[in-house]
């Protein structure tokens, strides 16, 4: 789970809050107002928090993509806006893992980065599990609405599985150097107990094989010649897949 903060207002907003009492506990320390809850799908990983949260915090905001979504008040799809504080947030649908999974694209001021809070569509070096979606709605989640953000955009997921996906993108590009780099560096990070969150939108591109369904090595690797057959290729091969 996240905190959004507007530091101007001092308003939040907090993502797939599934420890409702430790994050008003942070709240509260930090002196901020929470108003509203961004939920990217209704797993219980993600939304299971939000019924407790109501009876803490009463008068919240909660949105969601998906009537599946636990105390909706607020149903959002492809392109609506809402504010947090001076904060523009962009609600982007990304259907695949469930049919309602939003995602959520944050900009602030010129000089601030704009982040992405991802779900469980984009992992650091992977993606979600297709649960109620088909490898068509993952390329276009992933290369058509994600892949169109600033380069720049810092990628805020929801499980942190870098070390296991990147395994998995060596095993399907052992001879991309970016995925080496980005390995070693995120088993540093592992094990000095550090996050290895965010990363961005360009440096998915680099070495996140779901990402990469349209380059030659990862296409020979799924032995299909077109990005949609290499999505469902290297997701079912990446669903049993044992890293070393």
């Amino acid at each position: 789970m996240y905190l959004l903060i507007d530091e101007a207002s001092k308003t939040c907003a907090a993502i797939d809050p599934v420890e409702p009492k430790k994050l008003v506990e942070a709240v509260e320390k930090e002196k901020l107002k929470l108003t509203t809850v961004l939920t990217t799908h209704h797993h219980w990983d993600h939304a299971g928090g939000n019924n407790e949260l109501v009876k803490l915090v009463p008068g919240l905001d909660i949105c969601g993509g998906d009537n599946r979504v636990d105390a909706l008040t607020r149903k959002v799809t492809h392109n609506d806006t809402l504010k947090v504080g001076s904060l523009l947030v962009k609600c982007l649908m990304t259907p695949c893992h469930t049919s309602g999974h939003i995602c959520y694209y944050v900009t602030g001021s010129q000089d601030e980065t704009p982040v992405v809070f991802t779900g469980d569509t984009l992992f650091i070096g992977g993606c979600g599990r297709f649960f109620e979606g088909t490898a068509d709605q993952m390329y276009k989640a992933l290369v058509d609405v994600l892949g169109s953000l600033p380069g720049e955009t810092k990628v805020f997921c929801g499980h942190e599985y870098t070390v296991q996906n990147l395994k998995f993108a060596q095993h399907v590009e052992p001879g991309n150097p970016a995925v080496k780099n980005k390995l070693t560096w995120a088993e540093e990070q592992v094990r000095g107990n550090s996050s290895t969150v965010p990363s961005t939108i360009s440096e998915e591109f680099s070495y996140n094989p779901f990402m990469r369904v349209r380059e030659k090595s990862v296409q020979t690797h799924a032995k299909q010649g077109d990005a949609i057959a290499t999505m469902a290729s290297i997701r079912a091969e990446k669903d049993t897949f044992k890293a070393k």
